[in-house]
């Protein structure tokens, strides 16, 4: 398993969290196949979402496509996302 973690900074997070929810199946279409969602304890609108995939590839693959850009954009992320991935040690 690959974990991709995307941290970034939301106007709403009430809509960020509708659209997110919304996207779920295409997430799972793209290879998605765990996720979690974490907020900064003294700003909610600063959000770190944590996804799980079969390999690296899938990942990378799910990180530069167009359709997650146009969600992140359609639920008001704010500025370029930090992004990384991961591997179990």
């Amino acid at each position: 398993m690959t974990p991709l973690f995307v941290r970034h900074n939301v106007a709403d997070y009430a809509k960020w969290r509708q659209v997110y929810d919304a996207f779920s199946p295409t997430a799972r279409a793209l290879g998605v196949q765990d996720d979690a969602v974490y907020q900064e304890s003294s700003d909610p609108n600063d959000v770190t979402v944590r996804h799980e995939f079969a390999s690296l590839e899938a990942a990378q693959a799910f990180g530069g496509s167009p359709e997650l850009r146009a969600a992140m954009h359609d639920a008001g992320v704010a500025g370029a996302p930090t992004i990384w991935f991961t591997e179990r040690a």
